[in-house]
């Protein structure tokens, strides 16, 4: 018997639900300097792969449950990266996640944040290795393999340049002596 041409062949190849759908590059942003290199590499990531950029704006737990990502302390921790990451052509999704209330265990607030990521179908977590409580690098890949997560990228803060002055031009800088050209 064979197969009516109008069926393709899809049962030979086995799909795992969802394959088909979107996978962002995950940016943990936790209002801190470090958010500007993380959010620059999760940039240059999901522009590689083609993907949108899922920008998680961490929140303090005295902070508004109620506040979405269109708030005004979510659009502040987001103001900071914007100018670096710049209009990304395939899009950005901003997220909003609250740090629990008190201190529970080191890895409560990471779990959570991964299963936020998790609902986004993340594949990549792009994180400062300095954060706060639970939300730095190394806890969230801890939590990632407890739990079989999403890969965690650990990205350096920005080397510190201090600012150079900037020579004269060449006319404008005296030649021979300190004194310029003086003629006597």
């Amino acid at each position: 018997m064979t197969r009516p041409i109008s069926h393709p062949a899809r049962d030979s190849v086995h799909r795992p639900p969802g394959a088909g759908l979107v996978q962002p590059v995950a940016a943990v942003l936790t209002d801190r300097l470090d958010d500007v290199a993380v959010a620059e590499a999760a940039a240059r990531m999901a522009l590689a792969r083609r993907v949108p950029l899922l920008l998680i704006a961490v929140m303090p737990p005295h902070v508004r449950r109620s506040a979405g990502p269109a708030s005004a302390p979510v659009r502040a921790v987001l103001a900071r990266v914007m100018p670096k990451v710049g209009p990304h052509p395939t899009g950005r999704i901003p997220e909003v996640f609250h740090l629990p209330v008190g201190r529970g265990s080191r890895l409560a607030a990471a779990k959570e944040l991964l299963a936020l990521a998790g609902r986004h179908r993340a594949p990549d977590v792009l994180a400062s290795r300095h954060g706060p409580h639970g939300i730095d690098a190394h806890t969230l890949i801890e939590a990632a393999a407890l739990r079989g997560g999403p890969f965690v990228h650990a990205v350096a803060p920005a080397s510190w340049v201090p600012l150079q002055p900037s020579a004269p031009p060449a006319a404008d800088r005296p030649s021979g002596s300190w004194r310029g050209n003086v003629s006597r």
